[in-house]
């Protein structure tokens, strides 16, 4: 099936759902066609506080049928329980942001963890290292790392790891529970050998609008070596839109773009893209 017919045949069931008044409860038929998964976007964002509704519509007219919610921290992370307990194509992920890892403290590790006891709740996320504007000491930023991936290990949840200009460092840590854990490297911006040592320790690699823009050869390289199995998509909206929208606050409906330029990079359908995509996030994440 092309990409037209895909699209008309998504559209026309999107069609009849809303004129039943059944909001969002796509049929799901693989054998007519898939859907994709956004695994990391930031709806509980405030840019989408007055058309969010609008927002999860045209995600699901594009095909999105699911998105993983991630914390960044406390608030972030309670506030994208909420939106995942009220909408049933939302699941959350509960975690400090490098930027903001002085914030956690024993007391909220705790609070944490309660948090991560809701069903919705699908990873320990978005945590790891930043170096590039280092809004948290480095000293700082590795203790709340260790200290999130001891939480996931407890817990036996996926992380959802955050890595910016700590390449090395990053690769340390995980090391440490190599066995362990399991996660996706988040809008990955590595290289090829960094994807390698990820792979090796079981995790996933994931894709942003960034892998669409001019400038990423040495990206869209490290998509054309990985192993279709081991690929995730995302948004991470509302940043980083795909760059046929640059400019544009991000959105799980741009999703497309950055699917249909991985699918070409792989030289393989959109449909075929979306099915391996869609197996390996519910394999990570469990979500059904």
């Amino acid at each position: 099936m092309n990409e037209a017919t895909y699209r008309k045949m998504h559209a026309v069931f999107y069609i009849i759902l809303k004129q039943s008044h059944v909001r969002l409860e796509l049929i799901r038929c693989k054998e007519i066609y898939e859907l994709l998964v956004d695994s990391h976007a930031h709806l509980q964002w405030a840019s989408f506080n007055k058309d969010l509704e609008d927002v999860l519509d045209r995600a699901a007219r594009e095909g999105v049928e699911n998105v993983v919610n991630v914390g960044f921290d406390f608030d972030g992370s309670r506030k994208g329980i909420e939106l995942a307990d009220k909408y049933n194509e939302l699941y959350a992920a509960v975690g400090f942001h490098p930027h903001v890892a002085n914030q956690l403290d024993d007391n909220i590790l705790d609070e944490l963890e309660k948090l991560s006891e809701n069903r919705k709740v699908v990873a320990i996320g978005e945590i790891g290292l930043d170096y590039y504007r280092k809004l948290s000491p480095i000293e700082v930023q590795w203790r709340t790392f260790i200290t999130q991936l001891s939480l996931a290990e407890k817990l036996d949840l996926p992380v959802i790891v955050h890595n910016r200009e700590a390449h090395a460092d990053v690769v340390k840590a995980l090391l440490k529970f190599k066995g362990k854990i399991r996660g996706v490297m988040h809008c990955f911006s590595g290289s090829k050998d960094m994807a390698r040592q990820c792979i090796k320790m079981g995790f996933y690699i994931s894709f942003a609008g960034s892998v669409t823009y001019p400038n990423s050869r040495g990206l869209r390289e490290v998509v054309q070596w990985i192993g279709l199995n081991r690929i995730l998509l995302e948004t991470d909206c509302p940043w980083l839109a795909p760059q046929d929208v640059r400019g544009k606050r991000n959105e799980p409906a741009f999703l497309v773009f950055t699917a249909r330029k991985i699918a070409e990079l792989k030289k393989i359908s959109l449909e075929g893209l979306a099915s391996a995509t869609m197996a390996n996030t519910n394999e990570l994440f469990r979500m059904h």
